[in-house]
């Protein structure tokens, strides 16, 4: 037997098709007889092998003179053992089945057999030796493709050389064209070479150098046939379908083919007309047997054709009622119709637009049977092989072929060859390739050649409405309409973010949508839509463009129901009826009751609201997906899901090592015999189980795809043969009715797939469920614990989401701790929760993170027991009696003090409704590493030149309330709360009004049932306003029947001394308030319940009034600061009360000294408790008192007052000096500012600990004996001076001073003696709030902290400075003279205008800032006076030039001294500390990325491993290399190298940067931005290739840091800051940024580097004073870009790409 071998390289060839294009016109019909040509070409009369090349595809050559001809596919995973001979056993017993080369390897052969045996030996003496002769005719034909220019593997050099290469062409353009001309008569002479013309000028070396793939030239022919019999068929069109470069290349691909169309003159596709619809298909009887008859409507003709078809009846079209036809799909189903009379298919769509639907109508309609295959990577290669050999074999196997080789069809089955049926068909389904992409682009020439293109684009919007309708007929058409308006605008954008949603908004996902609607109509669109994208999971860019999408789409979001109707969702099992929520669905009756999961469920809102929605969507018959990060419930949920419905379970984990095999079988070893069982899938499709499958986002892409057709088709092929199918078939498993897959998966990336399944978002659950879950685990868990664990895990898994840190904490985490701490209590928190962080202690990063989230909650993670820090004790004076009151009631006094009341009604002005926003709170837990009294503080979101009035506190849902006036302002917050509601007043109290005035206010706090309401009371013009912050709705009370005031119009400065008006609010919890004005004679009693106002006239001018109780009113005599005591009734306005009295207080001192006649400063409206009093006192007594505060004593405690009229005793704890009213001297401007008494008086009376608190200047407070001779006070904005009359102790607590707080608010502010204001909690402390808008909460009675510290002991087990400066323009009448440095001043005294010193401002010719004519600018630290634009403008060209020379000179000098400067680290600190945490972000997302980029692939022919399932009677017989294991796959020989990324810095450094540095910082901030990313990419060169370019007047392309040649050091980084500050700044003037960003584009983008690249520009100042400027490149959505102003925002080049993909 003479044999030729062929074999092949990487995929398969082209196989004979190929061979008979380039020799079919020389050929007869007998036989193919060669011509001298192609004899001299393929002759192997020399002995020696052939190497065939081709720039296409590879190439079967089948030649007539070649008796048989053997052939061998080589891929990467071709073995030796592949090559010899195969294994086989039958009937038990192992069989070898010669190979290609009958047991010989064709390597082998290549090299040995040269060797010469004696040809005098027989056959038997050569068998015994084991030696096989090598026939003297056997040669080896090898195809190939040339490498480089296409992935493969490169000849060994001792292999080449053992071939001759022959490199096949195309045929000549001549001969092509006849032979085209033969094929298609009909078609036009002159279309027929357009068309050729562009497929050779596509396969051209030009067309190669733009990366165009090669035209498939094979396919011509196919492509004539269909054009001869519909020649009126656009050629534009058809060339689509050869060569789809619409879906497959990006703009310049595109543009260069259709160059190539319009100089061929075949842009036709807008004037030919395209086949319409399939009017009929019938099938064809007799001698055509298996053929049907087609016929098309085109052009308004008929035109009916054969094509194949299957073994099953055929199928008129559009009787489906399972397809619902539109115009494109039936344009679509008739150009189909046209390729598969000559050629296989491949429809190329999103997902989800219909291709698998498409495809099954088209097979029902020619009555063929689907066969799905799923590929895959894994296999790609091995497909595109064995489906070139179909491809060929067939068309003719048992026909040409057999005649053609004179064997029979038994010779065939014989050889295990099986003839493929004539109407075999294939028909690929694939998403468009990603143009660009190095891993996703599958469309090259190979494939080129296999397939004819067609593209299923989305439907328009009314077809797809129509689909819609026709499939679900009763689904509302309001939703529909609102779905179809939100998904084209989508589909629409231009925006990838907008495209990446528009995915999972395709035609599959509409009909589930609409399903469901269908079924429930009363559920909102947006929930729908929100559940289909998975909003919960989307970047915040993703979510706020899909939330502007719904509103722009007027579908509006409902809001969240478990806050509303959280008492709906409940469970019950009543009569064999499951109901969650309102959906109802019947109990599952089964006898595998082993199977069915019980598991500890503690039911809240969140889970039942999934439960609910999973079981609208069991009950639709539809397959589950629950998507959640781990440890969130999804296992819980599920298994009590299944269990309430009683359904037995089959469970099956995923992992990244899972393969098909597994999946469906898994093996066993019974008495050393290995045995497959069926797996749970195959057990639960059997029996009608549940299928869960977990973490399905670990396993492969081949399984994942297994799985997907097992849902969609309902079918699915086992390993073994077995075939599950939904019907009933020979050899298959049917699938039971009760069969529903389940599949858990953990939180996806973005953009997600489009999942064939249901998805629901299982997220941890709300703070106030999971609070209550975590009560139920640890019911002796103190609830103080809980609440941290919560709030702190909660923030974790806010920074998870947003890029911070990777490990997203969960709620599985929490509660095994809270598990630890209730059965081991006496273990600390602290202690316990290492239990979950330990696994992030190495990392040095992120345990910073990590121990600051902790300690933000207060879990003092690293504190000591000993770490206890509290307040110095002082001794209190001894408490002496200062004095009587006596209350006076002589019968003729009693004449004289009568107070007449009028009442009248409250004229209600309003309501305006305004809007209340709510700005998340940073709460901050102070007794993270040390015990103080301090407990907690954070923030208000207020403007940095605004000026805190008054703080109060209230009992509803807001328990403190702060108001502002500059603008006037009311912030609302809870004490334990994260968020703060802010309603701004500006409208109703401008900034300015007549002059300079400027409002101040005070607030109160209205109790029940008017809770989370208040009045705001402006002093100055006595404007009243009722504010509701729950509804926004602002009335203004107006109090007086008369004329209201007008506000002053003319003042000297804020807030003057003039009188105003004065708001009580002691009583406000009772709905009443009190207003007087100051040196006035009337009181204003306001019921606002009632809305009534009592005036009450007085015979006396007032200063100040005290509620000391609610019918008792104590009132101070201006000038005089006598006293008097006012009684009321206690419900004014009653028809039987009398008149108010008004009572003098004559005041008796004991002995002299300060005296009792000091006015008071605060009056308690309560008394002390009996034991308080006493233990105040020191002596046991009962009787009613108040607590009095002054300037002279610490406290006052006066017994028998108000409700004795006998003489009241006045016991003082008096001063050693008085307190002196005004603040002392300011750390920045040296001397007091204020000039009279302060508005506010910082003391409450907290009687429940029997102390009072006052907050005081330091100046008033004995620092000296708080702290010691060798310690130096912190800086502090004011003490809290705590008076403890139970222990009679005094101790000063240090208030910290805000890190914001304006000079501007320090220096004009009237509102205290100090920078605070303060108010009383009712949980015994005080609260704090500083002119920064730090509120903070303090702890001061000694039971409290002592329970505080004990709780704490258990879970242990800037200020600016800057002044303003104000531009001036005008002319200095100065010329300018020559460029100098000028003279050094040693005193660096300020030097404005003129031409002598360096370092000046506002001068001429030397180095200074803000002046002329200078070389260069130099900054001595000196106040700038700027020149104007003008005088500079005016500057000589000579002068100009001169200066440049100079600058250049002392350039090149300061180069040198950088160069051979020293490292300092302090200085490189100063920069690097500032964006140290934005660098932790970064490379956090940078680990990341590198980690999805080293994904491990399965490596075969393995001696170590896993047994390899295809290996395993190659192990029997003895082979090694059967095994198989994980790693890391080699690239493949040609194919792209993965190029690092590119990116591009580019940092301002003109002169602007340097002379406004010392006004905003913004210099500093450019630096801390290069630093940023110079540390952050620092040992990331392998996947990122940056450079830093500087950009000013002189160029954009002054270098920095060249790509080549990155700093490697803290020193080398530190150079390149110097450069930035010391060098280019002073120098150079600023260039347009719009000019530098074009010009710093184009290297980027056009140079050596990945596929995402992007150029970033470092920010200017921000126009907001009080955005930090750490901020600037925080790290948003998981994206590389800079947080900064709409001026510096990152831009990208070409692709929108995150680095987190």
């Amino acid at each position: 037997m003479h044999s030729r071998m062929l074999f092949k390289g990487t995929a398969a060839a082209i196989a004979a098709r190929r061979i008979r294009h380039i020799l079919g016109p020389v050929l007869s019909k007998e036989g193919w007889k060669c011509s001298a040509h192609e004899v001299k070409l393929l002759n192997t009369s020399s002995g020696t092998d052939k190497h065939c090349l081709s720039s296409s595809g590879l190439y079967r050559l089948l030649l007539s003179r070649f008796r048989e001809v053997e052939y061998v596919a080589l891929s990467r995973d071709t073995t030796e053992t592949d090559l010899k001979q195969r294994r086989e056993i039958r009937s038990g017993t192992a069989f070898y089945i010669d190979q290609a080369s009958r047991a010989l390897s064709p390597f082998t052969l290549l090299q040995k057999k040269k060797i010469h045996v004696s040809f005098e030996h027989t056959k038997d003496e050569l068998d015994a030796w084991k030696i096989v002769r090598v026939s003297e005719d056997f040669r080896v034909i090898a195809l190939g493709l040339p490498v480089p220019r296409y992935k493969g593997n490169p000849l060994d050099p001792p292999l080449r050389s053992r071939f001759q290469a022959r490199d096949i062409y195309y045929l000549p353009f001549k001969d092509q064209l006849e032979h085209l001309y033969r094929i298609g008569p009909n078609v036009p002479p002159e279309r027929v070479s357009q068309l050729l013309s562009l497929a050779t000028t596509l396969c051209s070396q030009e067309s190669a150098s733009l990366s165009l793939p090669d035209f498939p030239m094979d396919n011509l022919p196919s492509a004539l046939a269909v054009l001869n019999l519909f020649p009126m068929l656009s050629a534009q069109q058809l060339v689509q379908r050869l060569y789809p470069y619409e879906v497959m290349l990006g703009n310049e691909g595109r543009t260069a083919v259709e160059g190539v169309l319009r100089r061929f003159e075949l842009t036709d596709g807008s004037t030919k007309p395209s086949p319409t619809a399939v009017l009929s298909v019938e099938s064809v009887i007799g001698d055509h047997a298996g053929q049907a008859a087609i016929t098309l409507n085109i052009a308004n003709q008929n035109i009916t054709f054969q094509v194949p078809s299957g073994t099953r009846p055929s199928r008129p079209p559009n009787s489906s009622p399972a397809f619902i036809g539109t115009p494109t799909h039936d344009r679509l189903l008739a150009e189909m119709m046209q390729s598969h009379l000559v050629k296989d298919i491949c429809l190329i769509g999103a997902k989800g637009c219909g291709k698998s639907v498409i495809a099954r109508e088209f097979a029902d309609m020619l009555g063929y049977s689907i066969e799905p295959i799923m590929l895959y990577q894994v296999i790609i290669d091995i497909f595109c092989c064995c489906f070139e050999l179909l491809l060929h074999y067939g068309s003719g196997i048992g026909k040409e072929n057999i005649v053609l080789f004179k064997v029979t069809s038994a010779d065939l089955l014989h050889r295990s060859i099986f003839p493929v049926h004539p109407s075999f068909r294939i028909i690929a389904l694939a998403e468009p390739p990603q143009v660009g992409s190095t891993t996703q682009q599958w469309l090259g020439p190979e494939i080129l050649t296999m397939f004819l293109f067609h593209t299923v684009k989305p439907l328009a919007k009314a077809e797809e409405t129509a689909v819609i309708q026709g499939m679900i007929p009763n689904v509302p058409k309001e939703a529909v309409e609102q779905l179809q308006h939100l998904t084209h605008s989508l589909r629409k954008s231009n925006d990838p973010t907008a495209l990446s949603l528009a995915s999972s908004l395709s035609t599959r996902q509409l009909l589930r949508i609409c399903r469901r609607l269908s079924q429930y109509p009363q559920e909102s669109v947006a929930h729908a839509v929100n559940k289909a994208c998975l909003s919960r999971f989307l970047p915040s860019l993703a979510r706020s463009a899909l939330q502007k999408s719904l509103v722009n789409c007027s579908i509006e979001d409902q809001p969240d129901p478990a806050s509303e109707q959280s008492h709906l969702y409940t469970c019950t099992v009543k009569d064999g009826l499951l109901t969650i929520g309102n959906v109802s669905a019947p109990v599952y009756s089964t006898d595998e009751k082993m199977k069915v999961p019980d598991v500890l469920f503690y039911e809240n809102v969140q889970h039942m609201m999934v439960m609910q929605d999973m079981l609208k969507d069991f009950l639709l018959g539809e397959h589950l997906l629950l998507v959640g990060n781990q440890g969130v419930g999804k296992n819980k949920i599920v298994d009590r899901f299944l269990h309430l419905m009683n359904r037995p379970r089959e469970y099956l984990q995923l992992h990244r090592d899972t393969t098909v095999q597994t999946l469906t079988l898994q093996p066993s070893v019974r008495d050393g015999i290995i045995i497959y069982e069926d797996s749970p899938l195959v057990k639960a499709v059997k029996m009608g189980h549940i299928l869960v499958i977990d973490e399905a986002d670990k396993a492969p892409t081949n399984v994942t795809c297994i799985l997907k057709t097992l849902v969609e088709s309902g079918e699915m092929i086992l390993a073994d043969g077995r075939r599950i199918v939904s019907a009933g078939r020979p050899n298959a498993i049917p699938m039971h009715p009760d069969f529903r897959m389940i599949v858990l998966a953990n939180r996806p990336g973005f953009p997600y797939n489009n999942y064939v399944m249901l998805c629901h978002a299982v997220d941890n659950p709300k703070p106030q469920a999971e609070f209550a879950m975590l009560k139920q685990y640890g019911p002796d868990v103190p609830d103080a614990i809980l609440q941290k664990l919560v709030a702190a895990f909660g923030e974790l898994r806010a920074m998870a989401d947003q890029g911070t840190i990777t490990y997203p904490y969960s709620t599985r985490e929490v509660v095994n701790i809270v598990k630890h701490l209730q059965k081991f209590p006496e273990e600390g928190l602290a202690n316990v929760v290492r239990n979950v962080f330990d696994f992030d202690s190495y990392n040095k990063d992120m345990r910073e993170v990590l121990i600051t989230a902790l300690h933000k909650h207060g879990i003092p993670i690293g504190a000591k027991p000993t770490s206890v820090h509290l307040a110095k004790e002082l001794p209190l004076p001894d408490c002496k009696m200062a004095g009587y009151w006596t209350i006076n009631q002589g019968g003729s006094t009693r004449r004289k003090l009568l107070c007449p009341t009028e009442s009248h009604r409250i004229d209600v002005k309003g309501p305006v409704f305004l809007r209340v926003q709510s700005y998340p709170s940073e709460r901050h837990e102070s007794r993270s590493m040390s015990f103080t009294e301090e407990q907690a503080h954070w923030q208000i979101p207020m403007n940095e030149v605004n000026i805190v009035c008054d703080v109060i506190t209230a009992n509803g849902i807001y328990s403190i309330y702060v108001a502002t006036c500059n603008p006037v302002s009311l912030y609302a917050m809870k004490e334990k709360g994260d968020s703060v509601q802010c309603i701004e007043l500006y409208d109703l109290f401008p900034r300015t009004i007549s002059g300079v005035w400027q409002p101040f206010v005070s607030v109160a706090a209205l109790g029940n049932p008017l809770q989370d309401q208040v009045v705001l009371h402006e002093e100055q013009g006595n404007t009243v306003l009722h504010l509701d912050l729950v509804t926004g709705a602002v009335r203004r009370l107006v109090l007086s029947q008369d004329k209201q005031e007008e506000p002053p119009r003319k003042t000297s400065n804020w807030w003057s001394n003039k009188e105003t008006y004065k708001m009580c609010k002691e009583f406000a919890h009772k709905n009443w308030l009190l207003f007087y004005k100051e040196n006035g004679s009337q009181l204003d009693v306001v019921d606002v319940l009632e809305g009534q106002v009592h005036t009450i006239s007085l015979p006396i001018n007032l200063k100040a009034v005290f509620l000391v109780a609610e019918d008792r009113w104590l009132l101070v005599e201006s000038k005089t600061d006598r006293k008097f005591l006012l009684t009321k009734p206690m419900h004014m306005g009653a028809e039987d009360t009398g008149v108010c009295q008004l009572h003098a207080i004559s005041e008796d001192a004991v002995n002299t000294g300060f005296g009792t006649t000091t006015a008071p400063q605060e009056v308690s409206n309560e008394q002390l408790p009996n034991e308080n009093l006493s233990t105040a006192l020191g002596q046991k007594i009962v009787s009613p008192n108040r607590i009095l505060c002054d300037t002279n004593t610490y406290a006052n405690v006066i017994v028998g007052f108000p409700d004795l009229m006998s003489p009241n005793e006045v016991y003082s704890f008096t001063r050693s000096s008085p307190i002196t009213e005004g603040r002392g001297p300011d750390m920045f401007f040296g001397s007091s500012k204020q000039t009279g008494p302060a508005k506010r008086v910082n003391c409450v009376c907290l009687l429940s600990a029997n102390q009072v608190v006052r907050a005081l200047p330091p100046s008033q407070v004995p620092l000296t004996e708080i702290y010691p001779k060798d310690v130096t006070p912190p800086m502090t904005v004011a003490y809290l001076e705590v008076t403890d009359l139970n222990s009679k102790k005094l101790k000063y607590i240090p208030v910290p001073r805000s890190s914001s707080m304006s000079p501007y608010t320090v220096w004009i502010s009237k509102v205290s003696d100090t920078d605070v204001v303060m108010a009383p909690l009712s949980s015994g402390g005080v609260v704090t709030v500083d002119m920064g808008g730090y509120v903070r909460l303090w702890e001061t009675g000694l039971d409290n902290l002592q329970r505080s510290l004990l709780e704490w002991r258990n879970m242990i087990g800037a200020e600016d400075g800057r002044p303003i400066q104000i531009t001036i323009q005008r002319d200095s009448g100065q010329d300018v003279s020559s460029p100098k440095h000028g003279k050094i001043d040693p005193r660096n005294a300020p030097h404005v205008g003129g031409n002598q010193w360096a370092g000046g401002t506002g001068g001429r010719d030397t180095a200074g800032l803000g002046g002329k004519g200078g070389p260069y600018r130099l900054d001595a630290g000196h106040k700038v006076y700027q020149i104007s634009q003008a005088e500079k403008d005016a500057v000589p060209v000579e002068v100009k030039r001169a200066a440049r020379e100079m600058a250049e000179k002392v350039f090149k000098q300061r180069l040198k001294e950088i160069e051979m400067s020293e490292y300092d680290a302090s200085t490189y600190e100063r920069f690097s500390g500032a964006v140290r945490r934005q660098v932790q972000s970064l490379r956090i997302i940078l680990d990341s990325l590198q980690a999805k980029g080293k994904e491990r692939q399965w490596l075969r022919n393995q001696a170590l491993g896993e047994l390899d399932d295809a290996k395993i009677i190659d192990g029997l017989t003895g082979e090694k290399a059967i095994y198989k294991r994980r790693g890391e796959l080699e690239p493949e020989l040609g194919s792209p190298q993965q190029k690092p990324k590119r990116l591009r810095l580019l940092a301002d450094v003109s002169g602007s940067m340097y002379r406004f540095n010392g006004v905003d910082g913004r210099l500093e901030r450019s630096m801390e931005a290069v630093c940023m990313v110079m540390e952050a990419l620092e040992s990331y060169e392998h996947k990122f290739k940056y450079d830093i370019m500087g950009h000013s007047g002189d160029g954009f392309d002054i270098e920095l840091v060249r790509c080549d040649k990155v700093p490697k050091n803290n020193k080398e980084r530190l150079k390149v800051l110097k450069y930035q500050i010391y060098i280019y700044c002073p120098a150079l003037v600023k260039m347009s940024s719009k000019h530098i960003i074009v010009k710093c584009t184009h290297p980027v983008a056009y140079g050596d580097g990945g596929e995402r690249e992007r150029v970033s520009r470092t920010p200017p100042p921000p126009h907001h004073p009080r955005l930090p400027h750490k901020s600037l490149s925080v790290l948003r959505n998981q994206n590389l870009k800079c947080n900064s102003t709409p001026h510096s925002s990152a831009v990208p080049l070409h692709t929108h790409h995150s680095l987190t993909k």
